[in-house]
């Protein structure tokens, strides 16, 4: 039985335990291509015209599996926590799918709803476990497995690891990299796991900061308790996972850890970022002083553009600390 997980969305956040939880049960688990414009131009074509980035690349991802693929695991996924939902086309994923892409294999389209109490995660992968095996002990035992590698990866995220050097660490390709002092600019790249981590979306940004010897640091690098701590201080925090965890992980570097600025990667036509930039802006420049800097990504960005003016950015903080 082979399994498809589009590598994309909430495969950033979720997809150790979802790995390893089919191995378990015998199934292969097929991840599709890694981000490129030909998917970006299929999903563009499949994707209803007010989609985001993430959900026109989303359906390139879905249309390049589907034809290798037993089963499409696609869950409807509702709620990450016990608070707050994710946005409107996260929870419609599947239906837009379903209605968008043809040809497609069977899907898994469970939901997924953390407000149902704390076992909804076993509840969730125990009525998945049941499509692939009636052994009720083997499903347990996968389930089991799964938590401890996805207890694993936020671990290493936390270290500093970004998900793909995770990935490579779990699956025992490479070693913990060593922590690196880089040249006196701290910067916190804000943003979502799925525009982050995509080097196609967020057009590497990450890997050209750390080339030009700035210490980067995300919101999967805050722990748990800290985003807690952080949300506590807000009069009315906002109803989306995702930018809670953004606006969240602002705060806290702000508050805590002193950063030389801020960027906050967000894509076009994303309706909950454009309160969760207009948030941290305002904290950022009004309230802490700190320099912030939007970058909005669509599937025309050039890379150029983008360079120029990280560029432009960091020379202007290491001005700003005496560095130039």
């Amino acid at each position: 039985m082979r399994v498809g997980i589009p590598r994309t969305l909430s495969f950033f956040t979720y997809y150790p335990l979802w790995k390893t939880f089919f191995e378990c049960l015998g199934a292969d688990v097929v991840v599709s291509p890694v981000s490129n414009k030909a998917l970006m131009d299929e999903g563009v074509k499949d994707t209803v015209n007010d989609a985001c980035v993430p959900i026109k690349l989303f359906h390139g991802h879905v249309a390049a599996l589907k034809d290798s693929v037993d089963i499409m695991f696609i869950p409807r996924m509702v709620s990450l926590d016990n608070k707050v939902t994710l946005c409107p086309k996260f929870l419609g994923l599947p239906d837009m799918v379903r209605y968008s892409v043809s040809g497609l294999p069977e899907l898994i389209d469970l939901r997924f709803d953390m407000r149902k109490g704390k076992h909804e995660l076993y509840n969730f992968l125990f009525r998945i476990g049941q499509r692939f095996s009636d052994n009720r002990l083997k499903i347990g035992q996968a389930i089991w497995q799964a938590r401890g590698s996805f207890v694993n990866y936020r671990r290493l995220l936390l270290q500093g690891c970004t998900p793909a050097d995770a990935f490579e660490i779990l699956d025992g390709d490479r070693q913990l990299p060593q922590e690196k002092r880089c040249g006196g600019i701290k910067l916190a790249v804000l943003g979502y796991p799925y525009t982050l981590y995509d080097d196609y979306v967020s057009v590497k940004i990450l890997d050209k900061l750390r080339h030009r010897d700035v210490e980067v640091v995300t919101p999967e690098m805050v722990a748990a308790s800290d985003m807690q701590r952080m949300g506590k201080t807000l009069p009315k925090n906002l109803f989306w996972h995702y930018s809670n965890r953004v606006v969240w992980a602002g705060l806290y570097y702000l508050l805590d850890m002193n950063v030389d600025g801020i960027i906050h990667v967000t894509a076009f036509g994303c309706g909950p970022d454009a309160m969760t930039n207009k948030l941290i802006e305002l904290e950022a420049k009004n309230q802490r002083k700190i320099p912030f800097m939007t970058v909005t990504i669509d599937e025309h960005t050039g890379e150029a553009g983008v360079d120029t003016r990280l560029e432009a950015f960091v020379d202007l903080l290491r001005r700003k600390r005496g560095l130039l």
